[in-house]
C-alpha cells in the first residue's frame, strides 16, 4: 500500500495463479511455488528471465507496451486486468492531492433516492454509504449513512444470513474496488479501510492478495430477507456526474415476479409501520 513497487507485486500475484497445465508446460516432479516460474513466464512472453526479474524487484519500471501485452497474455488477463497492468507501469509518483473529508451527495441525488421508489444508496470511492432512503435500509440494516458496504459484507454475520451467496459476491466486490483505486492505493482512506479488513478477515486477505479487478456491472443478488422471505434483486450502478466517484446503487426485481410482490410487500411494509411491526410478531410464532 505503500509507493513501492505494485507492477512487480502485480505480477508476482497473478503468475502465482497461473498454473503450468493451462500454459501447455510440462510438469516434472514437486513444484515449489505456486503457479509459473519467473523464468517460465519470461519464456512464455518471450523475454529474457533476467529482465522479468528486474521487472518483479521493481528495478526496471519502463517496460514497453509490447512486454506488458505479452506478459498479459502469458498470465491469462482479460482486458481489464490488461488495462490495469498497463495503468500500473504508468503510474509515477505524484504529489498527494488533498480530499475532502466526506464527498458530498449532491441534492438532486438525494432526492432521487426518496422517489425512485425501490431500495437505493449513495456511495463513494470506498463504499462508504453517504445517502439511503428508507427502502434499503429496510432491505439492508447495514445500508445506512455512515457503514461501509465491505466492512459490512466482510465482518457482519447477519449480512451472511441475509445475502447466502456472499462468500461468491465478496470477491466480486473486493476486485470491483481495486478496480476503482487504479494504482491510488495510497489514499488515506484506502490504507485505513483494506488495513482493517486484512487484520479481521480471513476471506478479504485472500481476495486482496490475489489482486483481481473487474468492471463495475449490473448484477443479481439472492437475498433472504426476514420479513418477506428470498427474492433475487438485480443492482443497478449508477454514476453520479459532477461528483469524486460518488454512484447510486439501486436493486429492483423484474417485474411480474414473486421477487417484484415481495419487494412491492417490503415497501408496504416501510409505508406503514404498524404492519411492519405485526409481520415481525408472526415470524417469531
Amino acid at each position: 500500500m505503500r509507493e513501492e513497487n505494485r507492477l512487480g507485486a502485480y505480477l508476482r500475484a497473478r503468475r502465482e495463479l497461473v498454473t503450468p497445465e493451462s500454459v501447455g508446460l510440462p510438469v516434472h516432479g514437486v513444484r515449489r511455488v505456486p503457479g509459473l516460474r519467473r523464468e517460465e513466464v519470461a519464456m512464455l512472453a518471450g523475454i529474457s528471465a533476467e529482465y522479468y526479474l528486474r521487472l518483479e524487484q521493481g528495478r526496471d519500471r519502463n517496460p514497453s507496451p509490447q512486454v506488458l501485452d505479452a506478459l498479459a497474455r502469458v498470465l491469462r488477463l482479460d482486458d481489464t486486468a490488461t488495462a490495469y497492468l498497463h495503468e500500473l507501469a504508468a503510474s509515477r509518483p505524484r504529489a498527494r492531492r488533498r480530499r475532502p473529508r466526506r464527498p458530498v451527495v449532491p441534492p438532486q441525488t438525494a432526492q432521487l433516492l426518496e422517489v425512485i421508489g425501490v431500495p437505493a444508496i449513495a456511495v463513494d470511492t470506498h463504499l462508504d454509504v453517504l445517502a439511503a432512503n428508507a427502502l434499503a435500509t429496510a432491505l439492508d440494516p447495514a445500508m445506512r449513512v455512515g457503514e461501509n458496504r465491505m466492512r459490512s459484507l466482510f465482518l457482519d454475520p447477519a449480512q451472511h444470513a441475509l445475502y447466502p451467496d456472499w462468500v461468491h459476491c465478496a470477491p466480486h466486490l473486493v476486485a470491483t474496488y481495486r478496480n476503482k483505486l487504479g494504482p491510488d492505493v495510497d489514499d488515506p482512506r484506502a490504507v485505513q479501510l483494506v488495513g482493517e479488513l486484512s487484520l479481521a478477515s480471513e476471506e478479504f486477505r485472500r481476495s486482496w492478495a490475489r489482486h483481481d479487478v473487474r468492471q463495475p456491472q449490473s448484477k443479481s443478488v439472492r437475498v433472504v430477507h426476514p420479513q418477506v422471505g428470498e427474492m433475487r434483486l438485480w443492482m443497478a450502478k449508477l454514476q453520479v456526474d459532477g461528483t469524486d466517484g460518488i454512484e447510486i446503487i439501486a436493486h429492483h426485481a423484474e417485474p411480474g415476479t414473486a421477487d417484484a410482490d415481495r419487494l412491492a410487500l417490503l415497501g408496504s411494509l416501510v409505508a406503514d409501520p404498524a404492519r411492519s411491526r405485526t409481520a415481525v410478531e408472526s415470524g417469531r410464532h
